[in-house]
């Protein structure tokens, strides 16, 4: 009996863990809500581009093996800590006190200003960090626009505006950031291929 006893208070353990890291998570979200949505941010982003990366490996057929660009899950960390935590941080406050709940239409016109105003811009912010930070010239980055913005924006209002809906009515105010930054995970391992 011993060892069955043993065997349930490990598997009890396990579940102990996620219970912790939650615990520990919605206390940091507490004490520092801006740092701790940066953080997931940063490392949910460089999670996506090193996503990327490995998808277009497996498509290529190379061994993964093979050397990784670390630059890349390092923009993308960069970008996510300093720009996607933060300012969906605030955007997400400005949008619950500019169209609380119980305004007329307030999940419409939350949506409307989530994909009209913020997505567009939010993705030009996005093209013009990343091509800082890729080192390029203003050229690249007119050039990159032309090339990849209409068919990104496009992308981002099929992919997101059901997500958004969902994230700006019904997800509460401290995790619509994360709940972004999971679906981000894939989204910028999508924008991550537009710019190979």
């Amino acid at each position: 009996m011993a060892p069955a006893a043993s065997k349930l208070r490990t598997e009890a353990g396990l579940g102990a863990l996620p219970r912790r890291a939650l615990a520990q998570y919605l206390r940091l979200l507490r004490l520092y809500p801006v740092l701790t949505k940066a953080a997931t941010s940063g490392i949910l982003s460089a999670l996506g581009n090193f996503l990327a990366q490995m998808i277009e490996k497996k498509q290529k057929k190379e061994s993964c093996s093979q050397k990784l660009d670390v630059n890349g899950p390092l923009r993308y960390a960069i970008y996510g800590f300093f720009f996607t935590g933060p300012l969906s941080h605030f955007f997400y406050l400005f949008l619950e006190h500019w169209i609380p709940p119980e305004a007329p239409w307030a999940s419409v016109q939350r949506l409307l200003l989530d994909r009209l105003l913020f997505a567009p811009a939010f993705l030009l912010l996005f093209f013009l960090i990343m091509n800082f930070l890729e080192g390029k010239d203003f050229a690249a980055f007119v050039a990159k626009m032309k090339r990849g913005f209409w068919p990104a924006l496009q992308m981002n209002w099929r992919v997101w505006t059901p997500v958004q809906f969902i994230n700006v009515n019904y997800v509460p105010l401290q995790f619509r950031v994360l709940f972004a930054n999971v679906v981000a995970l894939f989204w910028y391992a999508y924008l991550a291929s537009l710019g190979k």
